[in-house]
């Protein structure tokens, strides 16, 4: 059987990390087909993409992947756990058979047997409320609870998100095969200048003016050295923190953290700071980012009840293999397949705002957005 193998991913930006992803997928499956499940404008923990989605549709086709989706922003800058939910279902639409992500545990019965603990042992959620009561955040009163059942514990980001890829797999039952490749770099080092580093340790040095060209590849390169970054995004978002009289309607701000938001504004001066001057116990740093950006955003907690259901599927670009396998399985897939802009979508009528954000306080890309056909490379 043919493996259709897909891939979650941000590439922010796209580096040779992402390369080795792909080259290993070839080799151990030469005839595969790779589809892409690609966040949009903004990543799971808020942060603002360097590489428009665009740029990243067409850097992925050329490097290896043959198809790409979207993965809209209303599930992009979410929680691991929604943030897997979605892309999960959107690359089981278009029938997967094998899920390829990295981890940096080589062996990951580990990560198989906790996401069997979370869902079948009844005690977990017990546990995760009791940790909750004593003030500690999310992730850690997770991993505690955790703990306590099986003594495993699962602290790295990418295992984090492995987790909660295969929680969703068995909970849905999805015939999915699993492929991890244990990461070659370190995430949290941003300082190595080793050929495949960290997407964290490319954008430190971007914005420090520090060498990066032998961590991506050239085409890439290319695209970066144009780009012009600014701090527009903490100026705007300062401006509607201060403004807004109303901040816990927007999603994650919980209520009494927006006091704390409002009081502590005005003495930051960066959004690094902001995010450790409102950080606590309780609040981790990328909730807090995830936060932050709903704020600019304008992401309602009532616009994210009226999203929970997945509307269509988004093609951002393919070559023609990829054309090829979308048209023996397209009477197959259940969503509507959208070839064009349709904001009758509620998901689609967010992203439309978002992307008119982002275009904004960074690059202008709402024309290419609201008029793209998907990108075709035309090679197999």
């Amino acid at each position: 059987m043919q493996k259709i193998i897909g891939i979650v991913a941000e590439y922010n930006p796209f580096h040779n990390g992402h390369i080795y992803q792909l080259n290993k997928i070839k080799e151990k499956y030469k005839d595969s087909i790779i589809i892409v499940c690609l966040s949009s404008s903004f990543t799971q923990r808020g942060e603002l993409s360097i590489l428009s989605k665009w740029e990243k549709t067409e850097v992925a086709l050329l490097s290896g992947a043959d198809i790409v989706i979207e993965l809209p922003y209303v599930y992009a800058t979410q929680s691991s756990d929604i943030f897997a939910k979605y892309s999960i279902q959107l690359l089981n639409s278009v029938h997967i058979n094998t899920l390829c992500f990295g981890t940096e545990k080589e062996n990951i019965e580990d990560i198989i047997n906790a996401a069997k603990t979370q869902i079948n042992n009844l005690e977990y959620d017990n546990l995760v409320k009791k940790y909750l009561k004593e003030g500690i955040n999310y992730p850690t009163a997770l991993n505690k609870a955790l703990k306590e059942l099986s003594n495993i514990e699962i602290n790295e980001p990418n295992d984090l998100l492995a987790l909660s890829y295969i929680k969703e797999i068995y909970k849905n039952k999805y015939d999915i095969e699993l492929f991890n490749i244990k990461r070659t770099s370190n995430y949290h080092d941003i300082l190595s200048n080793d050929d495949i580093v960290s997407a964290s340790n490319i954008r430190y040095k971007i914005l420090n003016n520090q060498d990066y060209k032998n961590s991506i590849p050239e085409f890439v390169y290319n695209i970066l050295k144009n780009k012009q970054f600014n701090d527009k995004y903490f100026e705007l978002l300062k401006y509607k923190i201060i403004s807004d009289s109303n901040l816990d309607k927007y999603l994650d701000v919980d209520e009494g953290i927006d006091l704390r938001i409002k009081k502590v504004i005005s003495k930051s001066n960066t959004l690094d700071e902001l995010i450790n001057n409102i950080k606590s116990k309780r609040y981790t740093y990328n909730k807090i980012s995830r936060m932050l950006n709903h704020i600019l955003c304008s992401f309602t907690k009532e616009e994210n009840k009226q999203v929970n259901k997945l509307e269509y599927l988004r093609i951002l670009g393919f070559n023609k293999t990829g054309q090829e396998y979308l048209n023996t399985i397209k009477k197959d897939i259940k969503l509507p397949i959208l070839n064009s802009y349709d904001t009758n979508y509620k998901a689609l009528e967010i992203e439309k705002r978002i992307t008119e954000i982002y275009s904004n306080i960074y690059e202008n890309i709402i024309d290419i957005e609201t008029t793209n056909k998907p990108i075709i490379i035309n090679k197999k």
